[in-house]
């Protein structure tokens, strides 16, 4: 057989199983989208639109709840005269401050052609620099003032900006405070929980009108999901019974998240699609899944450590260490302490403990290491541990530092290696 057929013994529509598929209908959160549909409601009635934000992890529905719930909207919208509903979506990832977002969203509707705005034509998109931001958020108004009827801004990932929060104070405000004539509502989605938490208490006030939470699922909603999309996706029979649970406890156990759980199902149906070509049983097993799931980590791993220094290398090397002596989840003092030896053991000098603690953070941003929140006799601390296996772990390191079969044989002898 070529390489490159149709011939295909598992998948029957593999882009079912991707990410940004959009289902008829979002699975697992009537509950949430009839909260979120009461919120919105107001819209429907001609009436000033409440302010939203949405919070939860990545991958448990927020986006796609809204791109449902605003075409649903939008699609009634069109059934009265009396109602002009105008929706502005962006999405803020690289947007640090609350200007780069205001300079966007002007851009966004100045786009030429947009097919929900009717800004003048003589106005040009702006460039995300040399503006005062009382200057760029002058033009937002003029725009959003021009679009009129009901304007709903989402922003999602808004949590980019971080402590610079001053567009979820100013847009909240502008039709009463600058006599704006239209309807103005913004939609926040973040996927940062403490990110709420950390608004000033002025945008608290104006912007969470109404809050949502989107819990991570869990197992049993996960099983349902892939099930759905299997169904689709797949051929008939081809999944062994164990296949769909095991993906959904691998992500429940993690995150709680459906794209988790989507793309470990994916990964494993690749792989026993691979093993079908090349002769072997057209058949998903459990023991797919498991090598989907190794393979996974070794890759996010992988990647985490492009972006290291060697000493971010030692860090890690540090904590794969502790974790096969199972002394992880460990706090950064006692890392720190480790990977003096480690550094200098592989002819570095050691970092101060502050750039050590900036390299944990940084494996901790990836992916590779999870942040444990602990409290002792002294106090609240931080304590951190692989958060992928320690043998996906030890196979990225593998190429920067030899063979780790020390480390391998200590995590055999207590019991530590996954």
């Amino acid at each position: 057989m070529g390489r490159f057929t149709r011939e295909s013994f598992i998948i029957r529509d593999n882009d079912v199983l991707r990410d940004d598929y959009q289902p008829e209908t979002l699975e697992e959160r009537d509950a949430e989208l009839d909260e979120y549909a009461a919120a919105l409601r107001p819209v429907i009635q001609g009436w000033q639109p409440n302010n939203v934000f949405l919070y939860g992890v990545t991958g448990v529905g927020k986006t796609a709840a809204t791109h449902d719930l605003l075409k649903e909207l939008q699609e009634s919208a069109d059934q009265y005269d009396d109602v002009d509903v105008n929706i502005i979506e962006l999405n803020c990832t690289g947007c640090n401050t609350s200007y780069q977002v205001a300079v966007n969203l002007v851009n966004e509707i100045r786009e030429p052609n947009h097919p929900l705005t009717n800004v003048s034509s003589s106005r040009v998109p702006i460039s995300e620099t040399g503006y005062q931001q009382k200057r760029v958020f002058r033009e937002l108004y003029a725009d959003l003032e021009d679009i009129g009827g009901t304007v709903l801004v989402v922003l999602d990932e808004i949590d980019n900006i971080g402590s610079d929060d001053d567009i979820l104070y100013e847009l909240p405000r502008a039709r009463s405070q600058l006599d704006l004539d239209v309807k103005l509502g913004v939609i926040g989605i973040s996927n940062d929980f403490k990110f709420r938490d950390n608004l000033s208490p002025k945008v608290k006030d104006t912007l969470c009108e109404e809050e949502i939470l989107f819990p991570p699922y869990d197992a049993g909603e996960l099983q349902n999901i892939l099930r759905e999309r299997a169904e689709i996706a797949l051929y008939d029979d081809v999944l062994e019974d164990d296949v769909i649970p095991l993906c959904a406890a691998f992500s429940a156990r993690d995150s709680g998240s459906a794209r988790q759980a989507l793309r470990l199902l994916r990964k494993a149906v690749d792989i026993a699609e691979s093993e079908a070509r090349a002769g072997g049983d057209a058949f998903v097993t459990e023991e797919h899944v498991r090598e989907g799931e190794f393979q996974i980590q070794r890759q996010q791993v992988v990647e985490g450590m492009h972006s290291l220094t060697q000493h971010g290398q030692h860090v890690l090397l540090t904590v794969c260490q502790l974790a096969a002596r199972g002394e992880t989840p460990e706090r950064t003092k006692a890392i720190y302490r480790r990977y003096q030896k480690v550094a200098r053991k592989n002819g570095q000098e050691p970092l101060k403990r502050r750039r050590v603690h900036d390299h944990l953070s940084d494996l901790n941003l990836h992916g590779v290491l999870q942040l444990v929140d602990s409290s002792g006799g002294r106090g609240n601390y931080n304590e951190y541990d692989l958060d992928v296996s320690l043998s996906s772990a030890l196979d990225a390191l593998e190429s920067e530092f030899g063979h780790l079969e020390g480390i391998r044989e200590l995590a055999k002898k207590n019991g530590t290696l996954d």
